[in-house]
């Protein structure tokens, strides 16, 4: 098997994490399109659980346990599982679930990126789980603002401060969304194939407009 700790032939959510810092980031697509998409196709259809009643975890219970859903970080649908795997490997996290989220709908894949987000948000319905806290290595933790992403891969609107342009790319028709800058934060409202933005506090300055 190797070291321990691997995960061998299993289906990792964060496999290509790489490939969305890149895409998050304006860099855009690194890798073999055809080849990332087909894997977030598969962490869908594999590591997406909505009743993880017969799921045995022996970390972190408590972030996803029961009837709750979640995306799980990796599963080994075709067998292979080592006998000591990485060890989170049974776990959900908020913030990996949102990244597999955000860069599915970066590729296209909308309503499985939704599916993903609808899971996550179920278990935070404010009865078992406070809806403003997504904890997992501790309360408000970090990674959770990949949730962050899910508003570009939405809408495709991407801000670079280096040149002053605003782009966007949506992949839900119109729309209104918040746009959060270093300089100044505002709303960018998309319709009819313009896109306009309304600075609410501090300066975001645009010198061109890219609209996809």
């Amino acid at each position: 098997e190797g070291p321990k700790y691997q995960y061998g032939t299993g289906c990792i959510s964060d496999g290509v994490l790489g490939s969305w810092m890149a895409m998050v980031c304006g860099v855009g697509q690194v890798l073999d399109a055809d080849k990332v998409t087909s894997h977030l196709v598969a962490i869908h259809k594999y590591n997406l659980k909505r009743d993880l009643s017969e799921h045995a975890n022996p970390q972190r219970p408590s972030f996803a346990c029961g009837t709750d859903g979640g995306l799980l970080l990796c599963t080994w649908p075709h067998g292979g599982k080592l006998s000591l795997p990485f060890v989170y490997s049974d776990e959900v996290w908020t913030g990996i679930e949102y990244q597999v989220a955000s860069h599915l709908m970066m590729v296209g894949k909308v309503d499985q990126g939704l599916d993903v987000v609808r899971t996550c948000r179920q278990r935070y319905d404010g009865v078992r789980r406070n809806p403003m806290n997504e904890y997992e290595c501790g309360h408000w933790y970090g990674r959770a603002l990949s949730s962050f992403a899910l508003i570009q891969g939405l809408t495709g609107m991407w801000y670079d401060a280096g040149s002053d342009t605003l782009r966007s790319d949506s992949r839900i028709g119109d729309f209104r969304a918040p746009l959060f800058t270093a300089g100044g934060f505002g709303t960018v409202e998309f319709k009819g194939g313009k896109a306009e933005l309304t600075v609410v506090s501090g300066e975001i300055p645009v010198k061109e407009t890219i609209v996809r």
